[in-house]
């Protein structure tokens, strides 16, 4: 996990002391966060397969059936990450990994966001 970063939103919650301290005790200088080692990125809410894929997905999938109960909710939740199949996860990081070249090719610039939906 040496090579493993994290990274988290700037809610405050996510921010107070003891939290940092925490996270840094676990990921070293790898925290990236409002106050973490590495700072958040402006404007980056898609750095992440899990925010550029998977909620949205999910979204999409677990409330189909319209679950009445939490418990409904949590298996549903359980059963979509469970259909996930590898080789969808490999085209969400294929297509995550062109994006961020495109970004940084862009050297910050505008960008149409026809690219994210390809």
């Amino acid at each position: 996990m040496d090579d493993v970063y994290f990274q988290q939103d700037g809610a405050t919650c996510h921010t107070t002391n003891v939290n940092i301290h925490r996270l840094q005790s676990f990921f070293g200088d790898r925290v990236i966060s409002r106050r973490g080692n590495v700072p958040w990125p402006p404007r980056s809410c898609d750095l992440t397969p899990l925010d550029f894929f998977l909620w949205g997905y999910l979204k999409s999938k677990i409330y189909v059936n319209k679950p009445a109960t939490l418990q409904e909710l949590k298996n549903n939740i359980i059963a979509e990450i469970n259909a996930i199949e590898p080789t969808m996860l490999q085209n969400v990081i294929e297509n995550f990994d062109h994006s961020v070249d495109v970004c940084k090719s862009s050297r910050g610039e505008h960008l149409s966001d026809i690219i994210f939906h390809t």
